[in-house]
């Protein structure tokens, strides 16, 4: 008569003891934090390469960079990064029973065995919409996003309850849904920075104004910008408006006249000193509804 085994004790290092939670935690935030970084930096390249600016020019710190990245918390971004963490954690989600002699493998729900069975479909269409990846932007950014999501579909149980193992069947898919699921949210992030510059560039006379104070005349493009001079005996003797801002750093002021075109004026970058002063206005508001 065989002893009955008592099950072995889980290992520290496991999710269900408090140090493996922690561990669990720190990994899961400096993955979450080194991607809010990277789409952080790639955002803030494309907004501002827009405007014909370096990102290296501008000298942003991690914490700004981190928080460009919220730029992407629109509607489309949340429900594709929903249904990739759904994919992720639904075959865990369930615990399921054993086969009548307790040593076979688990018996799968029928929405698994489904889901196991689109996965090839999906993929399918995930790279047909790759090949045809001009005629569909711009939602170019859906197409890995799609094989990504086939390739953790055949991560669920098939009909027979059996889950992909080895390096070919899980490892290497996993690893390439990651590398699809990177490569769609990049061009997303790409796509979102352009539509956001290209809407703010239409709306100059709305962003904030800037009035310069100046002991020295500047070289702003006359009949663009209004000069002014004060009487002497005064600090300042120039007074420059028709300005607005497109960014500020460290003291200096990217500006820009009312009638600026995006594709063919100059930015000027004023840098705050003892001879110059900068003074922010609000830009033109909407008029109140009566």
């Amino acid at each position: 008569m065989t002893e009955r085994q008592e099950p072995e004790p889980p290992p520290s290092g496991e999710l269900g003891s408090p140090m493996g939670l922690l561990k669990a935690v720190i990994a899961q935030g400096t993955f979450i934090a080194a991607l809010m970084f990277y789409l952080g930096a790639m955002y803030s390249s494309t907004y501002y390469g827009y405007f014909h600016l370096s990102l290296s020019t501008l000298d942003l710190g991690f914490g700004e960079l981190v928080t460009q990245s919220l730029h992407m918390l629109k509607l489309e971004v949340l429900v594709a990064a929903g249904v990739l963490v759904l994919l992720v954690a639904a075959p865990r989600l369930r615990a399921r029973p054993r086969t009548a002699a307790g040593t076979g493998p688990p018996a799968p729900s029928r929405a698994e065995a489904v889901a196991h069975r689109l996965s090839l479909p999906v993929v399918v269409l995930g790279l047909v919409l790759l090949a045809l990846w001009t005629e569909i932007q711009p939602y170019g950014w859906v197409a890995p996003m799609i094989v990504a999501a086939g390739l953790l579909l055949g991560q669920f149980r098939d009909a027979e309850g059996r889950r992909p193992e080895g390096f070919r069947r899980r490892a290497l898919p996993v690893f390439a849904a990651g590398l699809f699921g990177f490569w769609g949210l990049t061009q997303l992030t790409v796509q979102t920075a352009e539509r956001d510059a290209a809407a703010r560039a239409r709306h100059v006379v709305d962003w904030t104004g800037v009035v310069v104070l100046s002991r020295n005349p500047l070289a702003f493009p006359s009949g663009k910008v209004k000069v002014r001079t004060l009487p002497e005996g005064l600090l300042h003797r120039y007074r420059y408006t028709g300005l607005r801002l497109l960014l500020e750093r460290d003291g200096r002021y990217h500006v820009v006249p009312l009638d600026w075109n995006v594709q063919r004026d100059t930015i000027y970058v004023i840098r705050e000193s003892d001879a110059v002063w900068v003074g922010l206005t609000p830009g033109t508001q909407p008029k109140p509804l009566d």
